[in-house]
């Protein structure tokens, strides 16, 4: 070995010693000072593990419409497509620790100045006023990973395609809960349709006993005009139904990935329910069953990779370079081996000067942002517990106020059919009918709307927990 060839790796030797070194923090998760407990803790009981979506949803045609939904849905379809491509740039980024190496081969003709010293020496030893040159070459070039920008460079990749992994698995469980819910909604809305088409024609029958009352005398036109008025506000639930259920099934095609269309639903709420048994478990088991959560979480390491990038920034780049190839001013010669062998290694060494402020803002701006991250994920948190809370919540009061409604609703009935039989008898005015039927009627809808907030409920307590998108 030459003495040029010592001194170069005497230069490179202190490099590869400070190979190990790193500016960067390694991640690690704050405390969130989590709840042992949900507020509202309800009996549920099963398995730890949350179902998958069809274990979860009984009904067969609610199963197909979330199959072709999490098949066709075109938001799903593009986050797969960014899930692709930080999957690319994950690999890419794990490729930077190897050199980049390049061949090269040209050649060109220079016309020298006949007064300069190389034209000279082109006329004395070529005998022409041009020079050429042919070369071709094999380049090696490599940063030096020295304060672990790679590794860092490798970190923040891997939590972006994890994050986006984790944004895919949430968006799914969302499309999954959203077209539960639009489904649950269609078949509420029939119902609705059922009890207003049952009042229509207790009010019919109601109207036509009132109208033989007025032509007998024993009434009167005020009386018919209440019962008629009884009549078109059950009537005007019907096009108030019909608009909703078209309005929803659009919706609810759109969540599908086809156009408007209708939708086959089952007959009742009761037929629908699903799955109930779900493990709520403590908050902290959050963490590792919400995507959301572990999305957020994932965001913060690649803001914490960033900030160590943005500080490794500000101290200085090593590089090492190498070519070998050949080399000649005559085409003839070119491959003449090995007296037209060139070769080249170097070291070299940049250090920031007058961008050391901007370097430096720039790392405070990442310090900044990874402080927002973190701040995120605490809030990310905290919503996924009040979610599983809501949820909780509304469950443990909807079957208390279903029990009450049904209690109400027999004594209304009762009320409407003593009403009517007073009312023929002279011993109730028709008011006493029209309120009690009118009563009855808002009853009925109020118990579908619970029943409607009860499924809609374990559907949110599903998605809540993390879901199941298997």
């Amino acid at each position: 070995m030459n003495k040029r060839h010592l001194n170069i790796l005497t230069l490179a030797l202190p490099v590869l010693l400070l190979q190990a070194c790193s500016v960067g923090r390694k991640y690690s998760r704050g405390d969130l000072a989590m709840p042992a407990q949900y507020r509202q803790q309800v009996p549920l009981t099963a398995d730890t593990v949350i179902l998958p979506w069809h274990s979860f949803f009984k009904d067969p045609l609610l199963a197909d419409l979330v199959q072709k939904a999490l098949e066709k849905n075109s938001d799903i379809a593009v986050a797969m497509l960014s899930l692709q491509q930080t999957e690319l740039s994950y690999k890419q980024a794990k490729l930077q620790l190897l050199p980049s190496v390049d061949l090269t081969a040209g050649s060109n003709r220079n016309w020298l100045s006949q007064n300069s010293l190389n034209g000279s020496l082109g006329q004395q030893f070529a005998g022409t006023n041009y020079m050429d040159d042919f070369n071709a070459a094999i380049n090696l070039s490599w940063e030096a990973d020295i304060w672990g920008k790679v590794k860092m460079q490798k970190e923040e990749a891997r939590a972006n395609y994890f994050m986006q992994k984790e944004n895919l698995d949430a968006l799914r469980t969302r499309i999954i809960a959203e077209v539960a819910q639009a489904y649950y909604n269609l078949v509420a809305l029939d119902e609705q349709m059922k009890v207003a088409e049952q009042n229509i024609a207790l009010s019919e029958n109601t109207l036509q006993m009132i109208r033989l009352q007025y032509r007998s005398a024993q009434t009167s036109s005020l009386a018919v005009g209440q019962a008629e008025a009884q009549k078109k506000t059950a009537e005007l639930l019907i096009p108030l139904a019909k608009q909703n259920i078209a309005i929803q099934e659009n919706a609810l095609s759109i969540l599908c990935g086809v156009y408007p269309d209708s939708i086959r639903r089952a007959a009742s709420l009761d037929e629908v329910i699903p799955e109930s048994r779900l493990a709520a478990g403590v908050p902290a088991v959050l963490l590792s069953r919400r995507p959301d959560v572990k999305a957020a979480e994932y965001a913060v390491m690649a803001a914490n990779a960033r900030s160590g990038l943005a500080k490794a920034n500000m101290y200085p780049a090593f590089t090492l370079t190498a070519s070998a190839g050949a080399n000649s001013f005559k085409f003839s010669n070119w491959l003449d081996l090995p007296g037209s062998i060139a070769k080249n290694l170097g070291v070299g060494l940049t250090q920031p000067i007058f961008r050391k402020r901007a370097l430096k803002t720039a790392y405070d701006i990442a310090l900044l942002e990874q402080q927002k991250s973190a701040q995120q994920f605490r809030q990310t948190v905290l919503v996924a517990v009040s979610e599983v809370s809501d949820a909780l919540a509304t469950l443990a009061h909807s079957d208390e106020r279903l029990l009450l409604t049904g209690e109400k609703g027999r004594s209304l009935s009762q009320a409407t059919r003593d009403a009517t039989a007073l009312y023929k008898s002279a011993m109730a005015s028709y008011l006493e009918v029209i309120t009690a039927q009118n009563n009855a009627l808002q009853n009925d809808l109020d118990a579908i709307a619970i029943k409607r907030e009860k499924m809609q409920a374990i559907t949110r307590l599903y998605r809540a927990l993390g879901g199941g998108t298997q």
